[in-house]
């Protein structure tokens, strides 16, 4: 059996195990919370902690570049415990992460993630440890930020908010923020707001100086989020000028 056909296998078997546990009331559950659709299996939170370990477990012998692979062909279904799947098996090799491992995960965004979930999972669980562990710069997200793929650049703001724990100053921060205030995707505004009313609570100044410039021009809801945190009065100067 070559290497390609192992992988077709094993991808089949997960699928295979992952419908076995499948719940039409879960997925009713959950829809709500996904406006772009979920197409799932629906499993229950407890037994998808057992299939997480035990898919770590059986299939860490494939190594990283192989697991890569496999989360290439999960991540093509559009189920979303596959890319779940995707996610999980790759997270426990952080020590073998080099920049082509950023770049195949920023492929994995831009073409094979359909919602908010997976591309927040992918920045808190796989794109912190390129941050923690120095194998990227900021400027590596520069590119993301023309991405035809809406999800990676979302992933940009939502993958900044780990420097805020380790750049006080924020105008580099920001600076790489400004092709997307005026972003066409809604899950984008999201994700800058997020970043914004977080990087608002540990140091306001700048913030608002970068809210200020935009105030007039920006999504509404950037600035919803941004400033969820703020009082009434606070509010008010970042109302749009009539």
């Amino acid at each position: 059996m070559s290497q390609s056909q192992e992988l077709d296998v094993i991808a089949a078997s997960i699928r295979r195990e992952l419908a076995a546990h499948g719940n039409e009331a879960i997925i009713k559950k959950y829809a709500k919370f996904f406006t772009e659709g979920y197409d799932a299996y629906g499993i229950d939170k407890d037994i998808w902690e057992s299939l997480k370990t035990a898919f770590q477990q059986d299939y860490q012998f494939l190594g990283l570049e192989r697991l890569l692979e496999l989360g290439d062909m999960l991540l093509q279904s559009g189920k979303y415990e596959e890319a779940s799947t995707a996610i999980i098996l790759i997270q426990p090799f952080a020590d073998e992460y080099t920049v082509n491992t950023f770049n195949r995960i920023g492929a994995w965004l831009r073409t094979g993630v359909r919602n908010w979930a997976h591309s927040d999972m992918i920045c808190g669980a796989l794109l912190l440890q390129f941050i923690k562990r120095n194998i990227i710069t900021l400027a590596d997200f520069s590119s993301w930020k023309e991405s035809p793929g809406k999800w990676q650049r979302r992933a940009v703001p939502v993958a900044m908010l780990e420097y805020l724990k380790r750049q006080p100053q924020y105008s580099q921060l920001l600076s790489l923020l400004d092709s997307l205030m005026h972003d066409p995707d809604r899950v984008v505004h999201q994700g800058l707001g997020w970043f914004l009313r977080e990087a608002w609570k540990k140091n306001p100044p700048p913030v608002e100086e970068f809210l200020l410039r935009y105030k007039d021009t920006a999504p509404r809801l950037i600035f919803q989020y941004a400033t969820e945190k703020m009082t009434a009065e606070q509010k008010q100067r970042f109302k749009r000028s009539k």
